[in-house]
């Protein structure tokens, strides 16, 4: 399911900051949303310029960097919503972004021309992503749903006349992989169930389909060569993770390319197909791997000892890089990097210049036995001053998904908690992505008990460290982790003090059939995995939704809920709020009228985090003390 879910990645990075601070400093949240978070990295056609985002403002806007000059423009000034750079155009050299309204994730595409944004894709209920462009550069595909909700067509724009034409029509709920270097293929797929994936090659031409998926299985597109002499895919047939394969477009024959014992989350080729980039999901980090195909050597970058590498892009003379990296420590940092010489430059300063990294908590990888002896992976953050002497509450964390993973990595809310006295443990329960195929599928129509046992033990294994404070154990979550904290809060009421449900389901049947039209394509995946809400299902559904056994709760309850969610409706919080409070439960509820499923902008951040922690601190850390 992880393919499907929206993920804002941020990338910070702590870089060379002198140390002018105790140890063991207490950070206000506004201290800690004082860093920044940067996505994209985009070269223009020469590699002279570089295009990324950045919330510095409060909301992501877009910068513009002179790699010369080092001289930075910011090139939008939005006040509300938060502009993502998808990249140049090659023929014009100008700047395509995405945003959406008020977190409401119908994305438009946005072109700056002559220092005004023009919607490429309008239309109030419109979807639309960029899909790359054809071979000369003249015309950019995207993909979108404004001829039915449901749908993705794919169209092409010429870029200097705007003018816009249909090339696919969707009919079948296909998701879109990738499209040849000379404009004649596309490959697409269909998902028939959550263990299984169907891949088509389709001509344009022609008109035929060919399936690529030969056997029964996940598949994933990851591109042609530059030649389209073969297609490049991951699939996980023949074993429990994903891994690379090559299918030749002319003779059919198939061939390893790499495998690992993890998932390879992604692969592509650069430009002339020099350098192969492999990305790895390795127990809960990304590994990096850049292979020249000339000589069969391994890329390794100077500079970034003890940083892990999210991703790489490179110019299309391929000789420059722009890298992603980040620490557990820090958000992460965009970097430039010059394979003829090795020069590294880094462009943004994202961290707080108050903050000692060596304040914050590094995330620590560790597995414990869940009530069938199953291990469950998750990552531990430890505060500075938690000891057998001083013992310090805690929480677990739950990801989101379904089919989500806690990974090694920067969050501001985990580590403003932490910096203020709390242990977390973030759960990779049954049923998280990264960890093989069996893992993943353990917790199909299961959701709300062996998953939430899993949670259950990793409080169990909470008690158990001599720095915890064993009767001061909450759990905290968003969406489908703010469902498993009320999950919890309702079927196993006497196990956590407090629960705190950043937009979770608490209604699965209400949220399965209220799933955005433009999820079609992952609809028989989410019903294979939580049950057909319009079917027998829905019994069980209803049994396993917290909002129809809000008398069960015992404690203190928070809920945050943005007004503009798409996915887990407003209403879904607002009756799980009158429910726990009917019943007696003191419940404290957060809703912010301008946000989606996710707290984008920094004063929204700010505000509920500070929440988080004051209903903390006043129903866990005190709780025994009234």
């Amino acid at each position: 399911m992880d393919k499907y879910i929206f993920c804002l990645a941020s990338f910070l990075v702590f870089f060379n900051c002198k140390k002018t601070f105790s140890e063991g400093e207490n950070y206000t949240i506004e201290t800690l949303m004082s860093n920044n978070r940067s996505s994209g990295g985009y070269f223009s056609k020469d590699a002279s310029k570089l295009v990324y985002s950045s919330d510095k403002t409060g909301v992501f806007n877009i910068y513009e960097v002179d790699l010369t000059t080092k001289k930075e423009i910011q090139k939008t000034n939005s006040q509300k919503e938060s502009y993502f750079v998808q990249g140049y155009s090659p023929l014009t050299n100008e700047i395509i972004y995405s945003a959406d309204k008020g977190g409401n994730e119908n994305s438009h595409l946005y072109l700056i021309r002559n220092e005004k944004s023009i919607d490429l894709t309008p239309g109030e209920k419109t979807k639309a992503s960029l899909f790359g462009w054809t071979k000369d550069q003249k015309n950019m595909y995207f993909q979108s749903n404004s001829r039915n909700p449901k749908y993705f067509d794919l169209y092409k724009i010429n870029i200097e006349t705007l003018e816009t034409k249909m090339v696919f029509q969707n009919d079948m709920a296909y998701s879109y992989n990738s499209i040849s270097e000379n404009d004649k293929y596309l490959v697409f797929e269909l998902s028939i169930s959550r263990n299984e994936d169907k891949m088509f090659l389709y001509d344009f031409v022609s008109k035929e389909k060919i399936e690529i998926s030969n056997e029964k299985a996940n598949y994933s597109g990851q591109g042609f060569d530059k030649n389209d002499e073969n297609y490049y895919y991951t699939t996980n047939y023949e074993g429990e993770f994903y891994y690379l394969m090559s299918y030749n477009i002319t003779s059919g024959e198939r061939d390893l390319i790499y495998k690992t014992n993890w998932d390879v989350r992604n692969s592509y080729l650069t430009k002339n197909n020099t350098y192969r980039v492999i990305s790895i999901n390795e127990d809960a980090k990304n590994r990096l791997v850049v292979i020249n195909n000339n000589d069969k050597s391994t890329v390794n970058f100077n500079g970034f000892e003890g940083l892990n590498i999210d991703s790489v892009y490179f110019s299309e003379n391929e000789e420059m890089l722009r890298i992603s990296a980040r620490s557990s420590k820090s958000p992460g940092e965009i970097y430039t990097y010059n394979l003829t010489n090795n020069e590294l430059n880094k462009i943004t300063s994202n961290l707080n210049s108050k903050i000692n990294p060596s304040n914050l908590a590094e995330g620590k990888v560790v597995r414990y036995e869940s009530f069938d002896g199953l291990k469950i992976p998750a990552i531990l953050y430890k505060p500075k001053n938690a000891t057998k002497k001083e013992k310090v509450p805690a929480l677990v964390w739950v990801h989101g998904g379904p089919g989500g993973q806690s990974r090694i990595g920067y969050r501001p809310l985990i580590q403003y908690l932490v910096n203020h006295g709390y242990a977390i443990l973030a759960v990779n329960n049954r049923g998280s992505s990264g960890y093989g195929k069996t893992f993943y599928s353990l917790d199909d129509k299961n959701h709300g008990e062996n998953d939430l046992k899993d949670c259950a033990w990793g409080k169990y294994w909470l008690q158990k460290q001599e720095y915890i404070d064993t009767e001061k154990i909450g759990i905290i979550g968003g969406s489908y982790g703010g469902f498993m904290t009320m999950a919890a809060m309702t079927f196993i009421p006497n196990e956590f003090k407090v629960g705190v449900n950043i937009y979770g389901v608490t209604n699965w049947v209400r949220t399965l059939r209220s799933i955005p039209a433009y999820w079609e394509s992952s609809r028989n995946q989410l019903y294979k995995e939580m049950g057909n809400p319009y079917s027998k299902d829905s019994i069980r559904l209803y049994n396993i939704s917290p909002l129809f056994h809000a008398q069960n709760i015992k404690n203190p309850i928070m809920v945050l809920q943005g007004a503009n969610d798409p996915r887990v409706l407003q209403i879904e919080s607002d009756e799980m709020v009158k429910a726990a409070r009917d019943s007696g439960v003191y419940v404290e509820y957060v809703l912010f009228e301008d946000a989606g499923h996710g707290f984008a902008k920094k004063q929204q951040q700010i505000e509920g985090y500070s929440k988080i922690l004051a209903f903390l601190n006043n129903q866990l850390k005190q709780s025994l003390k009234k």
